[in-house]
């Protein structure tokens, strides 16, 4: 792939706890002229980087109940509502994981659908109005393949936009996407529904192979050097 191909894969990824805003200023300027899919950030920079990334096709985008998902419903729509308001285009929610592990999947689809619709209201109603695209990251290193398959299942049926191995700061290890569990989620989710492999994608031949198991995008913090590794 060349250069700009490779790079409209990118959610290029900046999500240390200890970032400051002039680290972040610097990592966003560098990425404008990548033609990176977007930028994906912790949120209390979103608003910055929506300044910085004016007039760029690249989106931000940002993570909610990031990294447990264990904050419950209330403070996935709370932080979604914030997020949106700042000017976030994309939000990748880190899934309920006692759900999942609980197989309580009705209860699963009954909250991803409340968060889906809500995410589509807050986007009509915001300042700017536009789409806001959903990401469920599933954190996969911990899941069973059964538990893959069903947390997909519901996430397409809920109306979200994307399935995401990862979020890359879980302790198992490894603790980010495989190509089984990006081949797994295609195949559940069919030709459609976006599927997110993040989390130890480091160079071009490792995000390469994900897009041929059926990335249609990739979460990195190596994004700089996958793209300047292609043709």
């Amino acid at each position: 792939m060349k250069k700009n191909e490779i790079a409209a894969y990118i959610d290029q990824t900046l999500l240390a706890p200890t970032a400051t805003e002039e680290e972040l200023a610097s990592f966003v300027t560098k990425a404008k002229d990548f033609g990176f899919a977007s930028v994906c950030i912790n949120p209390v920079y979103i608003k910055k980087a929506k300044e910085l990334l004016a007039g760029s096709t690249t989106k931000v985008c940002t993570v909610i109940d990031f990294p447990l998902g264990a904050g419950g419903l209330e403070a996935k729509q709370t932080q979604a509502d914030i997020a949106i308001d700042d000017g976030a285009d994309e939000l990748d929610f880190v899934i309920s994981l006692g759900l999942v592990k609980a197989h309580k999947w009705t209860e699963l689809k009954a909250e991803l659908a409340f968060i889906a619709k809500s995410v589509k209201e807050a986007a009509m109603f915001r300042e700017t109005p536009g789409t806001v695209l959903t990401k469920l990251i599933l954190e996969t290193c911990c899941l069973t393949d059964e538990e893959i398959v069903e947390s997909c299942k519901c996430a397409k049926e809920a109306g979200f936009d994307f399935v995401k191995t990862s979020t890359g700061f879980y302790s198992t290890k490894p603790n980010g996407a495989t190509v089984h569990a990006v081949e797994l989620m295609r195949k559940t989710v069919g030709p459609d529904m976006g599927v997110k492999a993040s989390g130890g994608i480091h160079n071009y031949e490792e995000a390469l192979a994900m897009i041929n198991a059926g990335a249609s995008r990739i979460g990195a913090s190596a994004g700089f050097e996958i793209v300047s590794q292609a043709e």
